[in-house]
Order: structure tokens, then sequence, then C-alpha cells
């Protein structure tokens, strides 16, 4: 026997305290999902509210309640269909939806760029060759050398007296990545190491020790898509 939350609601409560052009589902034909809040989203797969409960009040109590969508989304089914205002459809419904974005981070991350060569770094990264100043990123990159990030580390003159080696690791740590390639731009166009990136490679490479993290490479890109691997020419990395 069905539950009375999963029971549908009057036609007229399933407007109440929303003007048509206001529903979650009106906003995202005019505006497009990126434009609804979480709990909006919700309130789409919900579809009905509770008398006293309107869904977009319902979508926001359950976020409130699990302290946001992660927490929502490893609730046990169990659990959600007793909650207020759910039941086991949408409880069913919900747990589908959240089984979905599971299967698509898994798929995105067999998806994910994998960098074999420096040449893939350097291709991956190649507009940085029409920079007109310097500047540094890293390749966060995982067990599998699967491409995590590529964060902005510096902008402007690159020396060892500016670059924090605790700054160039923040972002690798806080993702927990496995290793990293460095990679910065010559304005110039000549991507020949100076004397001062050997410096700056042999100080990060140390750095990456300590810390667990292999540095895979440093790469200086130039311009017409030429680039140098200071690993391949055994510079900063004795």
């Amino acid at each position: 026997m069905p539950s009375p939350d999963d029971a549908p609601p009057r036609a007229d409560h399933l407007h109440t305290a929303f003007a048509k052009d206001d529903l979650p589902r009106e906003r995202l034909k005019r505006l497009g999902s990126e434009a609804l809040t979480t709990a909006e989203l919700i309130a789409i797969i919900l579809r009905t509210g509770t008398r006293g409960e309107n869904v977009l009040h319902l979508a926001e109590r359950l976020l409130r309640e699990y302290g946001g969508l992660i927490g929502l989304s490893r609730a046990p089914l169990n659990e959600l269909t007793r909650l207020k205002g759910m039941g086991a459809t949408k409880a069913i419904e919900l747990r589908a939806v959240f089984e979905l974005g599971y299967r698509i981070k898994r798929e995105a991350l067999d998806e994910r760029l994998v960098i074999n060569t420096p040449r893939d770094a350097a291709e991956l990264l190649a507009g940085m060759g029409t920079l007109e100043q310097e500047e540094m990123r890293t390749v966060l990159l995982d067990t599998k050398n699967r491409v995590l990030a590529t964060p902005k580390v510096y902008s402007g003159s690159l020396h060892t007296t500016v670059i924090r080696v605790g700054e160039l690791f923040r972002e690798a740590v806080r993702q927990n990545c496995a290793a990293i390639i460095v990679v910065h731009n010559h304005p110039s166009g000549d991507p020949t190491p100076s004397p001062e990136d050997v410096a700056v490679t042999r100080e990060i490479v140390q750095a990456g020790k300590l810390l667990d993290i292999d540095v895979l490479d440093h790469l200086v890109i130039g311009a017409a898509n030429r680039f140098v691997s200071l690993k391949e020419r055994g510079l900063g990395f004795g």
C-alpha cells in the first residue's frame, strides 16, 4: 500500500507560494540548470511537497538536516523513506539520481587526460606560449598520471626569492595528488632554461621528496609550440 507521502497532493498545492515563473521547472526552462540552487534541483526530482510544506521547502529542509548535498547523498534508502514528506517513491528516485552522479564521476575519471610524455603536458598548456608575462602552473596527477587540475601558482618574474615552495605544493597537497609537473613560460618565446630555472627546479624537487609528491618534470614553454623538459636535460633533477 503506498505511503501517504507518495500520494499526489491536490493540484492547487503544487503551486503554493510560487508564481508560475518561479517554479523550479519553469526556471530551469528559462535560465538553464546552472542557474538553479541545489534545493531547486532537488525539488524538481521530488516534484511535490506535503500539506503545509511546498516542495522547495522540503528540499531545503533535507539539505539542512543532512548538512548539504554530500550528506544527503549518503543517507541510506530506508532512512530516507521514513522522513517526513518523502515516502518510498521519492526516496528511490533520489537515490537513483545520486547513483547516476557517482557513475558519471567514475566515467569522467576514466576519461581524464593521461600524461605519458613531456610533450603531453606541453600540449596541455601550449597556450602559455602566448602569454605576455611569465606564469607558473602545476599539472596535478593521480597515481595513474591522469590530470586532476592545472592550477596557476605564480605570475610575474619567477626566481627563488619569490617562489614559496609550500605555496606551490598547496593545491597538490589539498587534492592528495601523487605527482606534479611544473610548467612555466618564457614570454621572449625562447624556451631555453635559465640558471634561475635550474635553481628553482632543484628546490622544487627537494620539497617534493619531503612531501612525498613526485616532481616528474619542469617544462619551459616558448613560442610556436616549442618547449624544453628540464628532466630530459638532467637540469635540477640530479
